[in-house]
């Protein structure tokens, strides 16, 4: 009898599961296994909203095995030694699991394999971290660049995919320790299950994909997929995802629309890509101006970030978005990133922490990359001297605020002339509206223009201060 097991991490899936696919061709038998890592779980910056989460995705995984005849395997404590005590029970000829490329995850796989016979399979991004690289043999660390060789590879078709078991082989014998119960209730705007995701993709596809292009902007997210919670828990393939986008390049009406979305899955890529070569971007400013550098951004200006009261409307409705859903559409991450970094001149580790304790997504990978683009410390960033007027962006991404409103009540009556910037409101306008500035809705921080004048100085005086050039290895060393 040959036994397998698959290590379950970020492929909570059947569907084009590249793992599970490997270790039924191995072996006779497969144990799916799911470790709690207490490093993750237990973490005193982990995510509770995440946790509970990743903890029903599970139980509807269990569910989907069961019914092939098989079942989730779970294990409490640190998989470097859980993985190899499962091997030695079970007699487990080879451990099978899809590789991830965080700081992480790349110390831990690389520790198990001393003590294990683990392997790793694609699946978390298209084209694995390291296999796009320069002329020079160094990865790419501007995105155009990235995507001009990214596009010219083969990419995936729909025949490559590996669909979804009918049936598994049932279990050696092994135990199973209890999936906790979650603490809280199902997440509402994301059920987390395989089946919702696949459900997802194709709606998106058939009702939103053709005016992507033009509606991805929108703050309430109503034009963009909302799949992100599903790639970061491996709930849904990205080569799934890519496949079928891909087809609707061929339709002149809804090409453009496709292109964007399929560009997007590039910068996907290429975040995992970045994080795999320069590990210590998780951490540290790429950007050698910014590595030692104190930002002046004053620390009650960040309370008032973080709990959306800043006076900045599309400010305001994006944190309290984030703060009870879990999700904000890329446009509003990007306008909060650019106020807190640029305008606030605040250190963006604050904010890319606070981000992966908040959001369902959480990736690692996308949300430095993201925060580094955004501030202009990381490689292919944002020029310093873009900088997103909060009351302008308003205007054009909520154009008719409803969704300011819906975040910040206290607006609801406010003129649309004045939701972008009450505090222009004159004091009559103030008390129809049933909003006093100062008393029912915070006045601005900041004043938004010699904000911005304060920025253009301080980020011009640093980056010339010291070349801005990511470390190479030796450097490092």
């Amino acid at each position: 009898m040959t036994v397998a097991i698959w290590w379950i991490r970020r492929d909570l899936r059947l569907h084009d599961n590249q793992a599970l696919h490997q270790a039924l061709c191995s072996a006779q038998y497969v144990i799916p296994l799911f470790v709690l890592d207490p490093h993750l779980i237990a973490h005193p910056a982990r995510s509770e909203r995440r946790i509970r989460f990743l903890l029903h995705a599970l139980r509807s995984l269990d569910t989907e095995l069961q019914r092939r005849g098989s079942r989730l395997v779970v294990r409490h404590g640190d998989p470097r030694e859980v993985v190899p005590q499962l091997v030695k029970e079970s007699h487990a000829s080879i451990v099978v699991a899809e590789a991830d490329y965080t700081p992480y995850a790349q110390r831990r796989d690389t520790e198990v394999a001393l003590v294990a016979p683990l392997v790793l399979t694609p699946g978390l991004t298209i084209h694995a971290p390291g296999s796009i690289r320069a002329e020079t043999g160094k990865p790419f660390t501007v995105y155009s660049q990235f995507a001009r060789s990214w596009w010219k590879l083969r990419q995936p078709v729909l025949t490559d995919l590996y669909p979804a078991p009918m049936q598994l082989p049932p279990l050696p014998e092994v135990w199973s320790d209890p999936l906790p119960h979650p603490s809280g209730p199902l997440p509402g705007s994301f059920p987390p299950t395989e089946a919702e995701a696949r459900r997802r993709l194709s709606h998106f596809l058939h009702t939103r994909l053709a005016s992507y292009s033009k509606e991805r902007n929108l703050l309430d997210g109503s034009g963009t997929s909302q799949l992100s919670p599903y790639f970061r828990f491996g709930l849904l393939s990205v080569r799934e995802a890519w496949c079928q986008a891909q087809s609707y390049l061929e339709n002149p009406e809804t090409a453009e629309g496709a292109r964007a979305w399929l560009n997007e899955l590039v910068w996907r890529e290429f975040y995992h890509h970045l994080l795999a070569a320069f590990p210590e971007s998780a951490r540290l400013s790429m950007r050698a101006a910014f590595r030692t550098l104190k930002w002046p951004g004053i620390p009650s200006h960040l309370d008032a970030w973080r709990e959306g009261n800043t006076g900045f409307p599309v400010i305001d409705a994006a944190m309290r978005q984030l703060r009870t859903e879990g999700w904000m559409s890329n446009r509003a991450r990007m306008i909060v990133a650019n106020f807190l970094t640029k305008l606030l001149l605040i250190d963006w580790r604050h904010g890319e922490r606070h981000f992966r304790r908040e959001l369902l997504d959480g990736d690692v990978a996308a949300n430095v990359g993201g925060w580094q683009w955004s501030a202009g410390t990381g490689t292919d960033a944002a020029p310093y001297f873009r900088l997103f007027n909060p009351m302008r962006q308003a205007e054009l991404f909520d154009p008719t605020g409803n969704w300011i409103r819906q975040w910040i009540p206290e607006l609801a009556l406010v003129p649309q002339e004045f939701l972008a910037a009450p505090w222009r409101m004159p004091p009559l306008v103030q008390h129809a509206a049933g909003c006093i500035i100062g008393r029912h809705y915070p006045a601005p921080l900041i004043e938004y223009d010699a904000a911005r004048e304060r920025s253009l100085a301080w980020f011009a005086a640093v980056s010339t201060s010291t070349p801005n050039r990511p470390r190479t290895r030796k450097e490092k060393g």
